[in-house]
């Protein structure tokens, strides 16, 4: 038997082939505010692997690595503050690590998970890295997807073109045409994943018009800061869990630069690259899986 987040005691249940979803309050600045995340496999499962997605996406990028995986770890994939189908904050100022961190410690609390492996794309990736960092950190495996402790500008550029916009459409497929114009850097997926991507990210509304599942106000922290985050170098060099570092090869996030440095320093990960991607890997291909199920097995 397991204590669950609200202190009831579940009994163990099979391995379900598709996720359960969960909620939880979690504080910001300005109050408290309803944070939802899938778990995918065995609740009983000791071996916690956490999924946390990019600025504008959300936890269901993660769908087919959990379903890949979740014969091995209980998979748990939020939706940040603001993103997805968790709450969005009543200030944007609060959009930003501290109010992250928060959240995600809070989940950690709520799923009943001591230690975990950690997998983060871009913005994700920045916070397992922090996480990793700490003092008595959970993560005890980290895998880094297309970011580093510094970030090149031309993507904060590019990012910064659309993130914070509320833009609307009258068709489904107007929508996935922006998110495959938006989201070219992820490579070339089938017509099937493209239109998944979309659906995940689409609301619609009363009016019958579609909108993108985020709050635009994430995009004022943002702008605030042009995205930079500071020299995230001090964190890295603290890091000593097994990492894997991946980097799509046309990343204009993610130099190549930047890459080696992290290899040669910290916890001196595996660098794997991707040919023909930019940012950032989806990790919705076999190759793309193959090699963090491998670094994940190792556990």
């Amino acid at each position: 038997m397991r204590c669950c987040g609200d202190g009831v005691l579940l009994t163990a249940q099979p391995r379900m082939p598709f996720p359960s979803e969960h909620h939880f309050k979690s504080l910001s600045a300005h109050g408290f505010h309803r944070v939802v995340y899938r778990q995918w496999g065995d609740p009983e499962n000791a071996h916690v692997l956490v999924c946390v997605h990019g600025l504008t996406r959300n936890g269901r990028d993660f769908d087919t690595l959990a379903a890949a995986i979740s014969d091995r770890y209980r998979v748990i994939c939020p939706d940040m503050p603001g993103r997805g189908d968790s709450e969005w904050l009543r200030d944007p100022h609060d959009y930003g690590f501290p109010t992250y961190l928060t959240t995600l410690t809070a989940m950690l609390a709520h799923a009943c998970a001591d230690r975990v492996a950690w997998i983060g794309t871009s913005m994700g990736g920045l916070l397992g890295i922090v996480m990793a960092a700490q003092p008595e950190t959970p993560v005890v495996r980290l895998v880094v997807n297309d970011v580093g402790p510094v970030i090149e500008p031309a993507a904060l550029t590019r990012i910064g073109a659309y993130v914070g916009l509320d833009p609307t459409f009258d068709t489904f497929d107007q929508l996935e045409t922006h998110i495959r114009q938006v989201s070219a850097p992820f490579g070339a997926l089938s017509e099937d994943q493209w239109e998944a991507l979309a659906r995940s990210t689409a609301r619609q509304e009363a009016d019958g018009r579609w909108r993108l599942k985020f709050d635009p106000g994430i995009g004022v922290p943002f702008r605030a800061t042009g995205g930079q985050r500071g020299d995230l170098w001090p964190l890295w060099d603290a890091i000593s869990c097994p990492t894997l570092v991946l980097r799509g090869a046309e990343s204009d996030l993610l130099a190549p630069a930047t890459a080696a440095a992290m290899r040669a320093r910290g916890p001196r990960p595996l660098v794997v690259e991707f040919p023909g991607v930019g940012h950032a890997p989806m990790l919705l291909s076999k190759d793309q899986m193959a090699p963090v199920i491998a670094f994940l097995d190792q556990n």
